[in-house]
C-alpha cells in the first residue's frame, strides 16, 4: 500500500459556520450510522440526485464546532473503486479576506498493493470533491435560511 498526500483549497461566498453545518451536519439526502456517532463509527450518506455518487461510507475521525473542522475516512463507495483502500480528508472551514468562507483541505490516497496513483487521477478526484462541494454551495446560497 501507498499513501500520495495533496491540499487543495475551494472558497465560497457561504459563511465558514454554514458550509460546516452543510457538510458536518445537514448536508445528505439520508444517513445511516453504525455506532454512536463518535470517533470511529461508520457513516453511509445518501446523496440526492446530481451528485457524482449516489452514496460514501466513512469512518469518523474528529469533528470540532469550535474550529470549524473536520475529519474523515472514505471507506466505501464514490471513488474508491480497486484501486484505493481508503481516502482520508482533514477539511476546516475559515473566514476569507473578502468575506465567504476558504475550505481549506488535506487529503490522503491508500492505494490497494504496488499500485501507484497518477497525478491525472489525484487531479479528477479533487475535482470530484469540488463537484460536491460546489453543490452544496449552490444549495445553501438559494435556501438562505438552511443551515443557520
Amino acid at each position: 500500500m501507498g499513501v500520495v498526500t495533496c491540499e487543495f483549497e475551494v472558497t465560497s461566498p457561504v459563511t465558514p459556520t454554514r458550509l460546516f453545518k452543510a457538510f458536518v451536519l445537514e448536508g445528505a439526502k439520508s444517513v445511516e450510522l453504525e455506532g454512536d456517532g463518535k470517533p470511529g463509527s461508520i457513516v453511509k450518506i445518501n446523496f440526492v440526485e446530481g451528485l457524482p455518487f449516489q452514496y460514501l461510507k466513512h469512518m469518523i475521525g474528529r469533528h470540532d464546532e469550535n474550529n470549524l473542522s473536520y475529519s474523515y475516512s472514505l471507506i466505501e463507495g464514490g471513488p474508491l473503486g480497486d484501486k484505493l483502500e481508503k481516502i482520508s480528508y482533514e477539511n476546516q472551514f475559515v473566514a476569507a479576506a473578502s468575506g465567504g468562507s476558504v475550505c481549506k483541505s488535506s487529503i490522503k490516497f491508500y492505494t490497494v498493493g504496488d499500485y501507484i496513483i497518477t497525478e491525472d487521477e489525484i487531479k479528477a478526484l479533487i475535482q470530484r470533491s469540488e463537484v460536491v462541494y460546489k453543490a452544496i454551495e449552490a444549495y445553501l446560497l438559494a435556501n438562505t435560511d438552511a443551515c443557520n
